[in-house]
This record gives structure tokens, sequence and C-alpha cells, in this order.
């Protein structure tokens, strides 16, 4: 299977099925000196881990991760970074049915007929619990972030029919929210919603929004390597996303092109600015300093209770109903996956954008 490494300054490479032995990551590219320990991956593991919440799934793991190789006396190295998590609360047996029929809306289907074989516990590399090896990656990208100034703050947008306020939102309460909104009013409607589609079997999805701010001018290639064709690329890379939008994204095509261009100007200081943000901080596949704003639509968890028609390997119709630990809604636990592969792509594009001027190469080796 090809397709499990990402990037080219900053690589990734992760491997692990869900009822294996656990997942991992090689994370190649990270500079030298950087202050990084198992407690900063864990912060971030927490967040994406089963089982926190009544909107979760009932699988019970600790997630705990271990640094193999790449950090010496709390610093990097400037080697390959080897992490891993192994799994520990595996029910196999809640798939053996599975290997007999499709189930709707997952990857059984298109595996068999890609390979000829799969692993039907759980989905194997199809599972979401293949995110891990993306978190703890993406905790590393994040502390690079942290250095050079730059924050990546996602938050759930939406659940269902149910979106925040932006009137009423507050960051540090979607930190401490089960479902990852930034609007207590609109998070106790959405918890509503779906204890009543659980209550019928049913699950539900939502959108996820992710603001970069701190982003410096110039990052991004101007053709096939934009920087919003790469976040995007990045973020739909994770299961469960069906769709991505950079600033207004579809609501650009309601407008005309003087409702919809940022205008330029001069700050006090002769510093020029964008007065609107309508690109969502990318202009020409580069960007342009303003913030970065990204949403990714989550689609509802495949796995449902309630009865649902499909086919078999003998060629029949059958209904089914999925048994296991399934979460009803996947959106909270996305938002710190989503987080993660825009953190890694910004450091991508960030180390490779060191060379795009030869006075910059000549500062860095003459100093």
């Amino acid at each position: 299977m090809s397709g499990s490494i990402y990037g080219k300054s900053f690589v990734i490479s992760t491997w692990g099925e869900s009822h294996g032995d656990g997942y991992g990551v090689v994370v190649d590219g990270c500079p030298a000196g950087l202050p990084l320990d198992e407690s900063q991956i864990q912060v971030y593991l927490k967040r994406r881990k089963p089982g926190q919440t009544k909107y979760a799934t009932s699988r019970k793991e600790d997630d705990e991760v271990k640094i193999l190789s790449g950090v010496f006396e709390g610093l990097t190295t400037g080697t390959p970074i080897s992490m891993i998590v192994f799994n520990k609360n595996q029910r196999s047996s809640d798939y053996s049915d599975i290997a007999s029929y499709y189930r709707p809306g997952h990857a059984d289907y298109t595996y068999d007929q890609k390979y000829g074989f799969r692993d039907y516990r759980g989905g194997g590399r199809s599972s979401g619990r293949e995110t891990i090896s993306r978190v703890a990656a993406g905790a590393i990208a994040a502390a690079i972030l942290k250095e050079l100034g730059i924050t990546v703050y996602a938050y759930t947008k939406s659940i269902g029919p149910i979106t925040i306020d932006y009137q009423n939102c507050r960051k540090e309460h979607s930190l401490n929210d089960p479902l990852s909104m930034p609007d207590p009013d609109a998070s106790q409607r959405a918890e509503q919603y779906i204890l009543e589609k659980k209550e019928e079997q049913d699950s539900v999805g939502g959108v996820i929004e992710c603001i970069v701010t701190g982003m410096p001018t110039g990052i991004g290639e101007p053709v096939f390597d934009k920087l919003d064709a790469a976040l995007a690329k990045a973020v739909m890379s994770i299961g469960a996303v069906k769709g991505v939008e950079i600033g207004d994204g579809f609501e650009v095509a309601k407008r005309t092109g003087s409702q919809n261009n940022d205008p330029f100007a001069y700050d006090n200081d002769k510093k020029l600015l964008k007065l609107t943000n309508h690109a969502g901080g990318i202009l020409g596949g580069i960007s342009d300093g303003s913030e970065i704003i990204l949403r990714a639509a989550i689609k509802p968890t495949a796995s449902i209770g309630r009865p649902q028609r499909t086919a078999n390997k003998e060629n029949e119709n059958i209904e089914v109903q999925i048994v296991g630990r399934h979460d009803p809604i996947i959106v909270p636990r996305a938002v710190v996956v989503v987080e993660s592969m825009v953190a890694i792509t910004l450091v991508d594009y960030l180390f490779q954008g060191m060379t795009s001027k030869l006075d910059k190469i000549i500062e860095f080796y003459k100093q």
C-alpha cells in the first residue's frame, strides 16, 4: 500500500491498523533543538481519545505515546522522530460478520476491489483510529509553529442544522466543551439533537472551522502546489471529510467581483493590509498575511445501529444491523485532526519557502 507518506521537507510516514498492535508515525525533517517530550504529544492525543464523553465510542484506550527516537535530553536531535501508540482495548469479535458483506458508507467494497483482501476488524487502515498518527505528528508541527508565532485553532462550527452564533462565541469554551463548540447555547442545542438521533440509532455530521493566525506572507507555490490546494488535500485525506472550503468558499459563487474582492490599504505605519478577507488568507496560492480560514465538512458516522440494506459476497441482497462501539458523531474528535493536518502542511511549506529568495539563503549561510 502506497500513500502513507505526506510532505516534502517536513515528512510524516504513518503505519498501523485499528485492531493491530498499535499505530505509529515517523517524522523526518524536524530541526534540531526543538523542546519536545511525550507530555506535549499527549495533550493533543487526549483531544481525540475515545471514551471521554457520551458522544464518543465507548472503546477505552489510554492512547499513551512513546517516543522511540529523535529526542535527547528534551530536545529534538534533527534525526527522524519515531513514535508509537499501542492498542489495548480491541474487540475484534464485534466485526466477525463483516468479512462476508459490505457495510454502507465504509471502504469495505473498495478495499476488496483494490487489494482482493482486507482487514475487516474495524476497517484496518481505513479506520478513524488511523488519525492517532496524524495527531502525534501534528503536535510536533504545532510546536514548531508556536516558535514562529503562528497558531492553528479549530473548533466545531455546526452540527447537523445547528450553527454557532459568532457574537456568542468564546474560544475558552470550545477547549472544554464536549462538542468543541465555542458557542455554549449552540452546543446545548446540538447535544440534544445528537441524543435524539442516537436514540433513533442514527448518527450526525457537521462542519469544523480552522483559523490560522500569524502566518507570514509569501508562503506557497503559484501553480500546482498552491498553499490552499495543499491544505485542501491534507484535510480531504482525513477519512470523514467530504468537503473543504477556503475563505468564503462556495458563497463566492453568489457574488459579483466588486462584492468578493478584498481591497488593499496602508495603515498608519505604512503596512499594507487587506480591508476584508473573503479569500481566506491566500491569493494566487500564496499566503497574503491575513488569517487563513478553512472549513471541513464531516460526514455522519457510517456505522449506525438501525437496519440498513446492503449486499454480501455471495451476490445476495441483505439487511444488516452494525454492532460494536461507534461514535454517534465524529466531529468533536476530528477537530484536533484537522488542526494537525493544517499544522503539518504549514510547516512543510514554511520549510520549502526558506529557499525562495537568494538573499535569504545568503543571509543564513553568511551570518
